[in-house]
């Protein structure tokens, strides 16, 4: 029996300064028809109705065109509505194409270093990230950078914003060494700029502390969690989504030390929160759900854990459908719940949608796929299904060697479950230089 490490799909909900408003830029010289349908797409994607959005969008981009050209400002300022409708639809294709357009209408009307050419860079730069292009996503994220240096104060909450999201890029690839400093050279601008108790220093402790938790740093996570939850509780009250927020990733971090009845309460807690505050159907009380229900699971409380990933499940579907990378979560954490119980019928269903919602959502080297190929090929292997994990296993170590680098600790799980497979297949060769590969990604000091 091979022991697969897997990933358990726990939702860490990191908040990060936004830098993205529909609509921001003012544009002054624009008819009222124009205006008039900017404003309804701003109002209905506040409301989160997007469809309807859309539709209003792409009319004021055509008012925009007709009454003053295609190089005129409603021109950009509508194409980039179209870029975050996209975005928030998960069409990331159609997203970047818009948000490309945008970048190169703002840069012709207002030059390559005005401060909202760095927003539009970072609107680009984060839809690279939701779709696992790294490498695109860094130069965009360090040219809104020095543009926000070169032309605004060395103090300015935004330049804290293009840092916290530079670190988030360098955390998500496992350069943990570029990550801190950004991270806390954000946080010490937040402070200096916005007081010691603003809600934007408590993401920027937020987002220090995961890394923290990332690199099993859990003394130095815990005082910063617990600091920006204060925050919030005074700034914001004590029944906010922020706070809930805060006491899901405070929980996280005992629960990665398995300290699982200091974790459950607050888990708890975040959930009595979010279906006050957001309604028992909001994805905010899915990912509760999720992260209550992987605390049940780890202490083997099958029969509290089931229901609760099944809640979480039902929510993301009817909320987001059945195609959307949330569910996928959900599906891979109910599969996992199965396996576990040895109810392995409908484990192998469950992990091939997973996969097939991720390989249709991100593209196929994304590793989100990575992980999900990972699992599924997992079960094979404690099946003893040997041929059909083995070209899933070497698939997701491709992925995650393309997408994350050689030196990421997702490349090492993946090469020490090829090499125990190797072991389980009597092809020790062939396991032994995986294993001193994986071995030496674990001791590079992060």
């Amino acid at each position: 029996m091979i022991a697969t490490k897997r990933v358990s799909g726990t939702a860490i909900r990191i908040t990060v300064a936004a830098s993205l408003l529909l609509g921001a830029t003012t544009c002054r010289a624009q008819g009222v028809e124009w205006k008039t349908l900017n404003k309804e797409v701003q109002d209905l994607y506040a409301a989160g109705n997007f469809d309807r959005a859309m539709v209003v969008a792409k009319k004021a981009l055509e008012v925009a065109e007709k009454t003053g050209g295609k190089n005129n400002p409603a021109v950009a300022i509508s194409t980039k509505s179209l870029a975050l409708l996209y975005k928030s639809k998960n069409d990331y294709v159609q997203a970047e194409l818009f948000a490309k357009k945008a970048l190169a209408l703002f840069e012709q009307g207002l030059g390559p270093d005005n401060p909202q050419v760095a927003t539009e860079l970072s609107t680009l730069a984060e839809l690279y990230y939701l779709q696992g292009k790294y490498t695109e996503a860094e130069p965009q994220y360090i040219r809104a950078l020095a543009i926000r240096e070169r032309a605004l104060q060395k103090d300015a909450p935004e330049i804290a914003t293009s840092l916290n999201n530079l670190a988030g890029l360098y955390h998500a690839q496992g350069q943990y060494k570029k990550a801190e400093p950004l991270y806390t050279r954000s946080l010490a601008i937040y402070e200096k700029a916005l007081g010691q108790a603003h809600p934007l220093v408590a993401t920027g402790l937020n987002n220090l502390a995961a890394l923290y938790k990332t690199t099993g740093q859990y003394a130095a996570a815990e005082p910063l969690y617990k600091r920006a939850l204060a925050i919030n509780e005074k700034a914001l009250g004590l029944n906010h989504p922020a706070v809930a927020a805060n006491l899901n990733n405070l929980g996280m971090l005992y629960f990665a030390q398995a300290q699982y009845a200091t974790a459950e309460p607050l888990y708890k807690r975040a959930l009595a929160i979010d279906e006050t505050a957001a309604g028992k159907d909001s994805l905010d009380v899915a990912s509760d759900l999720n992260n209550l229900a992987s605390l049940y699971n780890k202490k083997g409380d099958f029969t509290q854990a089931e229901p609760l990933y099944q809640r979480s499940l039902a929510i993301k579907e009817k909320a987001l459908g059945t195609d959307h990378p949330d569910v996928a979560l959900s599906l891979n954490n109910l599969a996992g719940l199965y396996e576990s119980q040895g109810r392995y019928l409908p484990v192998e269903p469950l992990y091939i949608r997973s996969l097939a919602i991720n390989e249709k959502a991100f593209g196929p080297n994304h590793p989100s796929v990575g992980t999900s190929l990972n699992n599924l090929a997992g079960f094979y292997s404690a099946r003893g299904q040997h041929a059909k994990a083995e070209p899933l296993y070497l698939r997701a170590l491709a992925i995650f060697e393309k997408m994350l680098g050689k030196d990421h600790p997702d490349l090492a799980v993946a090469l020490e479950n090829i090499a125990a497979l190797y072991r389980e297949t009597d092809r020790i060769k062939e396991a032994e230089p995986l294993e001193a590969r994986a071995k030496a990604i674990r001791d590079i000091k992060r």
